[in-house]
C-alpha cells in the first residue's frame, strides 16, 4: 500500500486516537506473531485501515506488551483475532507485489532496494500465500493486468485505476457475512481506485522524467508532469467521486466501535491527503503528523 489514507489524528478525541494506536500495534504484533520481527517493518497506516474495516463492530480484548518501539513502557494492543491475521496475512501478500513492482519500474541501480528488501520479505510472502491461495492469485492477475497496460501505454486512467481497484476489494472474500461483506468490497473498491489515482498524481514529475508509465499524465496530456488549472480540477473532481462512493457504502453499515475513526477519515482525511497531493505539500504534512503523533505517544 501506499501510505495516503491516513487518520486526522489531531481532531480525533483521545479516546479514538487510542483506539486507532490499539489497532496500529495490534497489527504490528500479529504481523510479528505470524512472520517474524522482519515482516513488522512493513506496518503502515493503509493495511491498520484494512484491519479496521475486516474488523467486528466490538474491540477485540486489548492487552499490553513491550516491544522493540516501546522497550521499556508497555502499550496497549488489540489482541489477535481472525481478522487481524487476515489483515496480516493479506498485508504481507501486498507489500511483497508492491515492493516487486518497485524493482520492475526503476532501473538496475535504484531497483536493488526494492529487491533486497523483497527478498527479506520472500520467506513471509511464500507462507502467506499458502495461507490465503485465493488472494495471491487475484493479486498476482490484476498486477499481471496492470502491467499489460503499462506496456501497452493504456491512456485510461480509469482502466488502470480499475485494475487496482479490483485488487484491493477481493480483500474482503472471507468475510462471513454477506451484506457486510458486499458493503467492505464496496469500499475497498472505491478506495483502490482513489489510492491509485493520487499514487500516480503523486508521481508525476518523477514519472516524467524517467518516462514510466503514467495514466494520469496520459490521460490529460501532461508532458511536463504538471497540472494545467483545467485538467487540475477535472482530476480533483473523480477523487472526490470515489470518496463518496466510499462513504455512500459506509453508511449501510454500522461499524461500531470503529465509528469515531472511519467517519472523519473518510469524510475530512481522504480530502485532505487528495488536497495535499495536488498542492504538491503531501509527505510535508505527512511528515508533520507523524512527529505529532510520536510526540504524543511520548507524553501519554
Amino acid at each position: 500500500m501506499f501510505g495516503y489514507v491516513r487518520p486526522p489524528l489531531e481532531s480525533l478525541p483521545q479516546p479514538e486516537r487510542d483506539r486507532f494506536q490499539r489497532a496500529y500495534c495490534g497489527l504490528c504484533h500479529t504481523l510479528g506473531q505470524r512472520y517474524g520481527q522482519a515482516a513488522r517493518f512493513i506496518l503502515n497506516y493503509d493495511f491498520t485501515y484494512l484491519t479496521i474495516l475486516l474488523a467486528s463492530p466490538t474491540e477485540a480484548e486489548t492487552l499490553q506488551a513491550r516491544c522493540p518501539v516501546s522497550p521499556i513502557r508497555p502499550r496497549a494492543y488489540r489482541k489477535t483475532d481472525d481478522a487481524a491475521a487476515l489483515a496480516a496475512d493479506e498485508s504481507v501478500i501486498l507489500a511483497y507485489w508492491q515492493l516487486r513492482d518497485g524493482v520492475a519500474d526503476h532501473d538496475w541501480l535504484h531497483g536493488m532496494k526494492y529487491l533486497g528488501v523483497s527478498k527479506i520479505l520472500e520467506p513471509a510472502y511464500r507462507r502467506a500465500a499458502r495461507i490465503r491461495p485465493a488472494f495471491d492469485q487475484t493479486v498476482r492477475r490484476q498486477l499481471q493486468l496492470l502491467e499489460k497496460l503499462e506496456q501497452e501505454q493504456c491512456p485510461s486512467m480509469d482502466q488502470a485505476a480499475d485494475a487496482f481497484a479490483v485488487l484491493l476489494e477481493h480483500s474482503a472474500d472471507q468475510i462471513e457475512d454477506p451484506l457486510r461483506r458486499r458493503v467492505v468490497r464496496q469500499m475497498l473498491y472505491h478506495l483502490g481506485r482513489w489510492v491509485y489515482l493520487v499514487d500516480a498524481a503523486d508521481d508525476l514529475k518523477k514519472d516524467a522524467k524517467s518516462g514510466n508509465y503514467n495514466p494520469v499524465a496520459l490521460r490529460f496530456g501532461l508532458r511536463d508532469g504538471v497540472f494545467t488549472a483545467e485538467s487540475r480540477g477535472e482530476f480533483a473532481k473523480t477523487l472526490d467521486h470515489s470518496i463518496r462512493m466510499i462513504a455512500t457504502a459506509y453508511e449501510l453499515w454500522d461499524f461500531g466501535c470503529w465509528s469515531g475513526i472511519l467517519e472523519p477519515t473518510i469524510y475530512r482525511g481522504l480530502f485532505e491527503a487528495g488536497r495535499f497531493v495536488l498542492d504538491g505539500t503531501f509527505h510535508t504534512q505527512a511528515r508533520k503528523a507523524e512527529r505529532k503523533r510520536k510526540k504524543a505517544e511520548e507524553t501519554t
